[in-house]
């Protein structure tokens, strides 16, 4: 090959790998040019946040908030996964997503196989009603009946926080049944319609449900509300996350997205028929099905968040958002999901960060202290003994045997770690008022059972009251002596049966229909 030729080769080889970066950066240069000469020049960049479509996470997601970050120099995009939590998580760690949304119990599930890609930024929203386990009023009209009924079947949603709703109940009440050695009463469903469907065609007694599937259930009769999330206080909590490498190399976008977030929140506060308007026009519902969604939601203020979450307000340094981490891993372990803590150094402020809603609170002035009142100093009207007996029984609290003194109703030490034990559950739901009833064996002389049983029954009542001033007109005491004894359970010894009979136990109840 002469010189000429290798020259002549060498320019056309130059040439078309010249059209082809040309055709190839043609797209970068058209962008860049629309952008330079165009109001979009300002544009920083894109906030990218993988959600689904919960109710709780529209403000983050609406119009409005794209709006406001647009004035910021930001493009929102927000991407339905569908739920696919640990899909999120994952292009989270990879950097394909910014931010993420999630409830807690959800991100300590299913965020360890990415290493916890994320930090808690803030709390978005509590469920207060928008979760429900509802059954047919027979043979099931409370939690109880449940373990009366152990072959029942339940339909819920995997990986949903109806299932954490429905863990939660397997570890405050005493229903052994859901073990992992007894999976029949599982019946998972692709979505809470799914679950009405089976709930309502008798394939199941029982469900958990999301609105507006819960209200259209209750609208029947013949259908009666277990226990739901309005009843409940940082069970379900709702997250945003942000990926780890994105927030310390971008503070600043972090700031922006939560200042947006929550003006957008104070804009929806003061329009409520936008709000609906908006959500109207995204899900093509009626207002009914809307207002019922929206009820079942309760959001969380900057100030909120600031003062009881992160604890950064003033002289308040509650974290409530250490105590819902440490709440959800308790149950999950308990439903033996992990065996023990998963978190790196087993610490919750590993997936933490409050800087951010502590430099946002104290820029806009919102970070004085709010006070709320520990749920369980709750005032309660006063209630005769007709009123007491027209309560209905939400389910019995799952307690070790509280133990006493021998023959005698003076609580010991074990007896006072059981009591405080119970204490963080009844927290759990500050709605109900606590029956706690006393039991003893079936022998020996029936009135001196009968008074040790209500003498031990009123132990308990007045341990709970001194020691975490829960008003004494939520709390009634009572003494069966031996006249309920236990169901002996199949090939249980008579020694161990004798053994479980004397007993405290401790019920929520409601006055709710």
């Amino acid at each position: 090959m002469t010189t000429h030729l290798k020259i002549f080769i060498g320019i056309i080889v130059l040439g078309v790998l010249a059209i082809g970066g040309y055709k190839l950066s043609l797209p970068y240069l058209q962008d860049k040019l629309q952008r330079s000469s165009s109001d979009a020049a300002g544009t920083r960049g894109t906030i990218r946040i993988g959600m689904d479509n919960w109710i709780g996470y529209f403000p983050l997601c609406s119009p409005e908030m794209e709006k406001n970050l647009r004035q910021e120099g930001y493009i929102l995009s927000c991407e339905d996964d569908q739920a696919d939590y640990a899909g999120r998580f994952k292009r989270l760690k990879q950097g394909d997503l910014t931010f993420a949304v999630s409830t807690i119990d959800a991100y300590l599930l299913n965020g360890k196989s990415s290493a916890y890609p994320g930090t808690i930024v803030s709390v978005l929203d509590e469920s207060k009603g928008g979760d429900a386990i509802v059954a047919r009023k027979q043979p099931l009209p409370n939690l109880d009946a449940l373990k009366e009924n152990p072959e029942t079947k339940i339909a819920f949603t995997p990986s949903s926080p109806s299932e954490h709703l429905l863990k939660a109940v397997n570890t405050h009440f005493d229903l052994p049944f859901f073990t992992a050695e007894n999976q029949q009463w599982r019946v998972e469903t692709s979505g809470s319609s799914d679950a009405l469907k089976k709930l309502l065609d008798g394939s199941v007694n029982a469900a958990v449900l999301w609105e507006p599937d819960v209200s259209r259930a209750l609208s029947d009769s013949a259908f009666t509300r277990l226990i739901g999330t309005e009843d409940t206080d940082k069970l379900i909590v709702d997250i945003l996350l942000a990926e780890r490498r994105f927030s310390k190399e971008n503070p600043e976008a972090v700031e922006i997205l939560l200042k947006s977030y929550f003006k957008t929140l104070s804009f929806y506060y003061a329009n409520p028929d936008q709000l609906r308007s908006d959500i109207k026009n995204r899900d093509k519902l009626n207002i009914g099905q809307i207002d019922s969604m929206l009820q079942g939601v309760e959001w969380t203020s900057l100030n909120e968040n600031a003062s009881l979450w992160f604890g950064t307000g003033g002289s308040n340094k509650r974290a409530g958002l250490i105590t819902a981490i440490k709440s959800a891993l308790d149950i999950l372990i308990a439903n033996k999901d992990f065996d023990k803590n998963p978190l790196p150094q087993r610490d919750p402020y590993r997936i933490t960060n409050r800087s951010y809603i502590s430099a946002l609170a104290n820029q806009t002035g919102q970070s004085e202290k709010v006070e709320k009142t520990d749920t369980l100093e709750r005032p309660f009207e006063i209630l005769n003994d007709q009123g007491w007996s027209s309560l209905k029984r939400i389910g019995t609290l799952k307690v070790d045997p509280v133990s006493f003194q021998r023959s005698a109703a003076i609580l010991d030490y074990d007896g006072k770690k059981t009591l405080d034990e119970a204490a963080d559950k009844l927290r759990r739901y500050p709605n109900f008022r606590f029956l706690i009833e006393g039991h003893t064996g079936v022998r020996g002389d029936k009135k001196a059972n009968s008074q040790l049983s209500l003498a031990r029954a009123e132990a308990v009542s007045r341990y709970l009251e001194v020691t975490y001033k829960i008003d004494s007109n939520r709390v009634r005491s009572l003494g069966y002596g031996g006249t309920k004894p236990l169901k002996q359970q199949e090939g249980e010894s008579r020694r161990a049966y004798s053994y479980r009979l004397p007993r405290v136990e401790i019920s929520l109840m409601t006055g709710a229909n």
